[in-house]
């Protein structure tokens, strides 16, 4: 199991990001990235590490991190120009990424909104994604992505709502390699990133939010969705509004809309 080889990397994403780092391991990528934007780091950072100590989900879960089995690597972004209530639909985008990294090797892959890749005929999770704003004057973000790209082993648990966890290789990817994953990944997120941020982050504009529904397995199902303060919503995952709110029809006949930031997690009914 190598590590991951920066110099490769750096050398082929070429101008793309203003800075690439590799480290052996880290708390987490993204609050490093957080602290960075904070102290006035540069748009289009990259951090990525062997290993995360105290890697983070949604809602504050833990993110497991095996040393040398996956992707863990975050990007700090100043999208100039897209307005604080867009940086959510960031999720979407990297969705998106993450999803034809894994078809562009051979696994069958869709999304589950807001912020997980599912791939194989089990539908268990091998990608998270977590978009944080980061206070300030202008528009900052941190985008974390974990992806599960070697086979994990027996000790991983099943994540929030039960989802069984996978990884590329053990949905049929020939045996990838993590450098080449990441550039993959990268170069994918940036192409995409930069049609969002050019569309001022409206995933309509951009000709993003078709590609996403066509993909996403959460439309149509009858799910259950806990929201803030012990609510509980049902209804049928009915579609995605222009910024990737999900649209859920309640029992009650109402439409719903719910942000990615009040939902614990959707899952079937």
């Amino acid at each position: 199991m190598s590590g991951m080889d920066a110099a490769r990397l750096r050398e082929g994403l070429g101008d793309r990001y203003s800075r690439v780092d590799v480290v052996e391991t880290t708390g987490s990528t993204n609050a490093d990235l957080r602290e960075a934007l904070e102290n006035g780091g540069a748009d289009r950072t990259v951090r990525l590490a062997e290993q995360q100590t105290a890697g983070v989900g949604r809602r504050a879960r833990s993110w497991s991190s095996p040393k040398g089995a996956g992707l863990y690597l975050s990007v700090a972004l100043r999208p100039t120009g897209v307005p604080f209530a867009a940086l959510g639909s960031l999720s979407v985008v990297a969705g998106l990424a993450v999803r034809g990294v894994a078809a562009q090797l051979g696994v069958d892959a869709v999304l589950k909104w807001p912020n997980d890749v599912l791939a194989g005929p089990r539908r268990a999770k091998c990608a998270g994604i977590l978009a944080e704003a980061v206070a300030g004057g202008e528009p900052a973000v941190v985008l974390g992505i974990g992806l599960n790209v070697l086979p994990l082993g027996e000790d991983v648990p099943a994540g929030p709502g039960g989802l069984p966890a996978t990884s590329l290789a053990e949905q049929g990817a020939a045996d990838p390699d993590r450098t080449e994953v990441a550039l993959a990944l990268l170069t994918r997120f940036d192409d995409l990133e930069r049609r969002w941020r050019a569309s001022a982050g409206d995933l309509t504009a951009a000709g993003l939010l078709d590609d996403y529904r066509a993909h996403c397995a959460t439309l149509g199902q009858e799910v259950r969705v806990e929201l803030p303060g012990d609510r509980v919503l049902t209804g049928r995952a009915a579609d995605l509004d222009a910024t990737g709110q999900l649209l859920v029809d309640a029992a009650d006949g109402r439409r719903v809309t719910v942000s990615a930031g009040d939902v614990v997690h959707v899952r079937p009914a």
